[in-house]
């Protein structure tokens, strides 16, 4: 394990350990039972007694109560900022970073955190950037697998649950207006919500849109066009915008008692739109340069999902499901030189995919529940692509040609809960499964077959018969899957040397696609200890380690290839090495006088919250220092607060988050610097009345510039500026 050093931690380590110190010493002196509430039945495999409960529970009672770890966002949470879209309110939740509108967890890339919807893995191209949190009825964060779900989860999984259907009438009204850039962007969510007899019905809907701008400068010290060197500096801005809806109807149907069925549905729509302007400057040499672009397309998402759950008596519970996905993308990019069309790109992908899946559920006396089950899913993209040059096609051997790939995967599992006692819990768990992938591609295809088998073992100890204060850890196995569209063997040529007669630079390589990867392979120790205080507060403090195996990188090499009658730098994913990362992860929130007796009163409605996260980690074939996986900060940090004026129907609140800059040796000769960053959101909102309020906020306010730098082992590379803009909002709620 690796060990942390108490010189890095910046002012904010401090800030959080005096938040949770004083509340560890309070709580000693504070009955365990105050407060507590009992416990009521989860929705999962689990078949559990009924027992009444005097209040619904928090999110923080759910989480302590759940058998393996994890945190839940509810409604409360979601709903602070006034947000317009999920990735925002994700930013802030403990442990998870966006980039590029994907989610991370524990500092690794999009594709280690599996993002679910209500349970299932969410389809290719699915914009959580473009989903909005009134159509969202809870997160559940994950940083282990379970058997019942899929195990591509390395560094966790965040399941979103849709809004589910009311169990009394609902007519909710949001009408928002946001500005970044040039002028307001409007966005509206209206919720309708309906029973009828034995059914309840919901109906989100939601329209937006919106416009932004990235204005950028970067400086290449790199081989020019002669391939001899070159000093340029491009100056560049790129205003985007678009609009789109997302709609996500369900029905619930009570059959009777022990019998009951579900169906829902998502579809998403959108339109986007974005174009660069370049002004250059050529210091030395004869640079290659980027042309001015412009570039729309569309994007789709249809979903569909039918659940039906039968409890045959008090000890056994059958549940079935299936699915239908189906997304689709289409794309027109253009590139001027001297006021006309240099090169266009037009083309479209489309994703469907089937699922099925079912469990069996059998009760064993009333502490001892055994479920077995299996997971079907049927993937296939498809992919067509034009690209010309001066109206000739570039690659008349690729362009135009259909490329596809498919994965077929069955899985079966088993999973034993079991309370060994008052104290000790237990999770066990075995999931097997096989990936078959196929890629097809001028009249080439290229098959590949993997078997993971992971077992889960999940266990939990209350230091209290309560449960207040809880051990838990975790030994698990886990894989990341390679991306459908990073099996195709299609070659994208660099858009700065798209002359295949000609070499290009490894600093703008082409890239193509490997029909041949294997899944990385991880396995997992979590160990954490979580104390929960009688006012609701909370907590937690853990360690983690993954062990991956195949891990998959994009590695720049030069090759002979088959587009080009002279060798060029290509750009392609490969299952690379080994590596390992480590990190201690800890979390406090809670009210201010729990947390802070000796400063604050405990009727002051003040809440506070922070985490801070260490990360290391290191590739076994790269050479030290900085062999971290890419886009892993060594740290980062979040502190928030909200305050409701006993004097005014006012709420206030504020979340800052940083990560520092750092240095990540990708291979032996390439290294990638990022400067530090950090993200100030605030917001206040007037309660009118129970039905009416006004939400204003402010997001990245005082925002901070960051820069990129590229480094070769040839001592060329390039720095890249980009200015950071804030983002304003307000909305108007209305409970009809």
């Amino acid at each position: 394990m690796t060990s942390f050093s108490l010189r890095a931690v910046p002012a904010a380590c401090a800030a959080l350990v005096l938040l949770a110190c004083p509340a560890l010493v309070l709580a000693q002196d504070i009955p365990a039972g105050i407060g507590d509430t009992p416990a009521r039945p989860q929705q999962g495999s689990r078949l559990e007694r009924v027992e009444l409960s005097s209040r619904q529970q928090s999110d923080t009672d759910l989480r302590r109560k759940s058998q393996v770890a994890k945190q839940i966002y509810g409604r409360e949470e979601m709903d602070k900022y006034g947000d317009t879209n999920v990735s925002d309110v994700l930013k802030r939740l403990p442990g998870v970073s966006v980039q590029d509108g994907s989610p991370r967890m524990r500092g690794l890339g999009a594709g280690y955190t599996l993002i679910l919807i209500n349970g299932d893995p969410a389809p290719p191209g699915f914009a959580l950037d473009q989903l909005s949190p009134s159509q969202v009825e809870r997160i559940e964060v994950t940083k282990g697998p379970t058997a019942d779900q899929s195990a591509q989860a390395v560094a966790g999984a965040i399941n979103i649950i849709l809004k589910d259907a009311p169990r009394v009438s609902q007519r909710d009204l949001r009408l928002g207006v946001g500005y970044s850039i040039e002028r307001p962007t409007p966005n509206a969510n209206f919720t309708l919500g309906e029973t009828l007899g034995p059914l309840a019905l919901s109906l989100p809907i939601s329209a937006f849109e919106w416009r932004n701008q990235s204005s950028f400068t970067t400086e290449r010290h790199a081989q020019g066009i002669d391939l001899q060197p070159s000093h340029s500096i491009q100056r560049g801005e790129t205003p985007n915008w678009g609009h789109g809806f997302n709609i996500a109807p369900r029905v619930n149907w009570k059959i009777s008692d022990d019998e009951s069925a579900s169906f829902q549905t998502f579809a998403q729509k959108g339109f986007w739109n974005n174009k660069t302007d370049y002004v250059n400057t050529v210091l030395a040499g004869q640079p290659s340069l980027d042309d001015n672009s412009a570039s729309h397309g569309t994007w789709q998402n249809l979903r569909g999902n039918v659940q039906w759950v039968n409890r045959f008596n008090d000890a056994q519970r059958l549940e079935l499901k299936a699915g239908v996905q189906d997304s689709k993308g289409t794309f027109n990019s253009e590139t001027f030189r001297n006021g006309a069309v240099q090169r266009q790109t037009v083309g479209d992908n489309h994703d469907r995919s089937l699922t099925q899946a079912g469990k069996f559920g059998q009760l064993l006396g009333d502490d001892h529940s055994i479920t077995a089950g299996w997971d079907l899913e049927w993937r296939k993209r498809d992919e067509l692509r034009t690209v010309t040059e001066n109206g000739v096609t570039q690659l008349p051997q690729y362009d135009g040609q259909p490329f596809s790939a498919d994965i077929q995967r069955q899985a079966l599992f088993v999973q034993d809960e079991w309370e060994l006692s008052k104290q000790w819990s237990t999770y066990i768990g075995l999931r097997a499964e096989r990936i078959a992938t196929e890629s097809r591609g001028n009249a080439e295809t290229v098959r590949n077959t993997s078997q993971v088998v992971t077992p889960l073992w999940h266990l939990n100890y209350k230091l209290d018969p309560k449960g207040r204060d809880l051990i838990r850890a975790s030994l698990t196995r886990s894989y990341k899957a390679p991306d459908l569209n990073a099996l195709l063997a299609r070659p994208s040529l660099s858009g700065q040397f798209p002359d295949t007669s000609k070499p290009n630079t490894e600093l703008s390589p082409d890239r193509v696609g490997n029909p041949e990867l294997k899944p990385e392979l991880a396995t997992g120790l979590d160990i954490a200890f979580e104390k929960y205080f009688t006012g609701g507060g909370m907590f937690s403090v853990g360690v983690f380690h993954r062990s991956i195996n195949d891990l998959i990188r994009s590695t720049t090499t030069l090759q002979s290839v088959d587009w080009a009658p002279v060798p060029r730098w290509v750009a392609q994913p490969t299952n690379y090495s080994k590596a390992q990362t480590s990190g201690l992860e800890l979390e406090v929130k809670g009210r201010a006088g729990e947390l802070l007796p000796s400063v604050f009163d405990p009727k002051l409605a003040l809440n506070l919250r922070g985490s801070l996260s260490f990360y290391h980690s290191n590739v076994d074939v790269v050479p030290g220092p900085n062999n971290r996986l890419d886009g892993q900060q060594p740290w980062s940090g979040n502190l928030g607060f909200d305050y409701r004026l006993s004097s005014l129907p006012l709420t206030t609140g504020a979340s800052f988050s940083v990560t520092p800059g750092y240095t990540t040796q990708q291979t032996i000769s390439q290294s990638l610097e990022q400067t530090r960053t950090r993200a100030l959101d605030v917001f206040a909102q007037w309660a009118f009345s129970k039905t009416l309020s006004l939400r204003l906020s402010a997001n990245n306010l005082a925002p901070l510039d960051t820069q990129q730098t590229i480094s070769l082992g040839s001592g060329y590379g390039s720095t890249t500026d980009r200015v950071a803009r804030t983002n304003f909002g307000a909305a108007l709620e209305i409970k009809l």
